[in-house]
């Protein structure tokens, strides 16, 4: 510790050493904004404007900022208590008006400012090259104003990279690329659109914004339609089909997940390839599949390029008779269609995916009510029931992206209710990211699922659309069922 000592102290003085300059007075103002993380806020609130990989890093550096001021304020400088340098080590001009009396190891300021700087980076590096120097120049200025000693930064700054790192724990980061699929499709290049058949849902998206006039400025040659209102999509389109067969190449659809869904069906029911046209307000399978953009829709159409993919199919047999649903993403039973309505409302007021998913969670589960049904012909009690199209990542709750596109499996998860504090326990696993091993949750990957309710009816969720109430559910991967232009 003295050879640590005397380390710092030559330092300080190599630093109290430099000519007096206008830099001096920047750096106190520096210092003084970055007090309690102000400074980091500020900055995290401007990039929060812009969704995408820059709204996710200012979300993901709060986070870490979280993570690294507890770990310092609270944690480290109780058990290291260290003296600050003396005020007269360095000249009076850089001295702090205020000068912090707790102890002086480790450094919070240059924590939180490597904790933001290091989460920025996990999300958009270019970003981080435009920040690290902002927080190099705070941390130096905890040196130059004599309030700490370079070990003390160095320490700061150690436990800000590990509580950025510490984030991943809760909210991994996004596998960039689409999904994979090992089945290309050659389908047929469709330039200006003839022989396209496009549904367009002008309620999908950003309020007001109809992409009507666009598509057909893209597309010249196609046939448009919009949803006739008390008509359900899939027959819309079936009889359109029917009514004039061999006219249309293809199916395109604008609009959400919902819309996709309904118009997938149509396509796969016809085998025909389907042309996706991101419109919608959160676009989670174009997303998966990789067309994110209507410039990627134009290219793939162009090109005739595409793969072909797995769908999921749900039968559900009530009091009314047997149905037949197809679902592009998910499927659900119990609390999870609410938990996702809720989830998503609170995407919409720009929370991450994963926060906003275990605050629903929460206050689903205090008003949800067990279910008893038989999986597979096995009884069990439960809480809510998650079937997805493919095989989901993460694998505990809130999975949040799909590798693959052509497992030929289906995605189930369910909270047992049979056990004690199950709710509670689900939660804390959730928490605390050991659901992997929580006695009261479970994941498996099947090719079909047979559920079978024991205490009345219910209604099944698919894509976030609230199906009819059945007591039977017969859920399949159907493999290779649908074929898109991908580029």
């Amino acid at each position: 510790m003295r050879r640590v000592n005397r380390f710092d102290q030559d330092l300080v003085r190599l630093s109290a050493a430099l000519p007096r300059t206008p830099v001096d007075q920047g750096l106190k103002s520096l210092t003084r904004s970055a007090n309690k993380g102000r400074l980091w806020f500020a900055v995290a609130a401007l990039l929060a404007c812009r969704k995408g990989p820059t709204r996710r890093a200012a979300l993901r550096g709060v986070g870490a900022i979280a993570f690294a001021s507890t770990s310092a304020n609270l944690v480290g400088k109780n058990f290291f208590p260290r003296r600050r340098p003396a005020a007269d080590l360095v000249p009076e001009h850089r001295r702090l008006t205020k000068r912090p009396t707790s102890s002086s190891f480790p450094s919070g300021h240059s924590a939180s400012a490597v904790a933001f700087t290091t989460a920025v980076a996990m999300e958009y590096p270019m970003l981080a090259i435009a920040v690290a120097p902002l927080a190099a120049a705070v941390a130096y200025s905890r040196v130059h104003t004599g309030v700490h000693w370079p070990t003390d930064v160095a320490a700061g700054a150690a436990i800000g990279v590990g509580a950025a790192y510490a984030t991943r724990h809760w909210w991994p980061l996004a596998a960039e690329g689409p999904g994979r699929t090992a089945h290309a499709a050659d389908l047929p290049p469709l330039g200006d659109g003839a022989g396209l058949l496009v549904l367009v849902n002008p309620n999908s998206g950003v309020a007001g914004v109809d992409p009507t006039g666009e598509i057909a400025a893209l597309w010249p040659d196609a046939t448009i339609e919009h949803p006739r209102p008390g008509v359900d999509l899939i027959d819309q389109l079936s009889e359109r089909l029917t009514a004039a067969p061999g006219e249309f190449k293809a199916v395109g659809v604008a609009g959400g997940d919902g819309t996709v869904a309904a118009v997938a069906a149509v396509a796969a029911e016809f085998q025909l390839p389907l042309l996706l046209i991101p419109a919608g307000t959160l676009n989670h399978f174009a997303r998966d599949v990789g067309v994110e953009t209507v410039h990627e829709s134009v290219e793939a159409v162009r090109a005739g390029t595409g793969v072909q993919m797995d769908l999921a199919g749900v039968r559900i047999t009530g009091s009314t008779g047997t149905t037949h649903r197809w679902f592009v993403n998910t499927a659900s039973l119990g609390g999870y269609p609410e938990m996702v309505r809720l989830r998503e409302r609170l995407e919409a007021r720009n929370w991450p995916k994963w926060p906003a998913g275990a605050l629903a969670l929460i206050r689903t589960l205090r008003r949800a009510q067990p279910i008893r049904l038989e999986l597979n012909g096995r009884a069990h009690l439960v809480w809510m029931l998650f079937v997805g199209n493919g095989t989901y990542a993460p694998k505990g709750f809130a999975p949040t992206q799909r590798p693959a596109l052509d497992t030929g499996l289906l995605d189930v998860r369910y909270v047992r209710a049979d056990l004690p504090y199950s709710r509670a326990r689900f939660v804390l696993g959730t928490l605390t990211r050991t659901l992997a091993t929580s006695h009261v949750y479970r994941q498996h990957d099947m090719p079909s699922l047979d559920v079978r309710l024991l205490d009345g009816y219910r209604r099944v969720a698919t894509d976030g659309e609230v199906g009819p109430l059945g007591q039977r559910f017969e859920f399949r991967s159907r493999p290779r069922a649908l074929s898109i232009y991908r580029s």
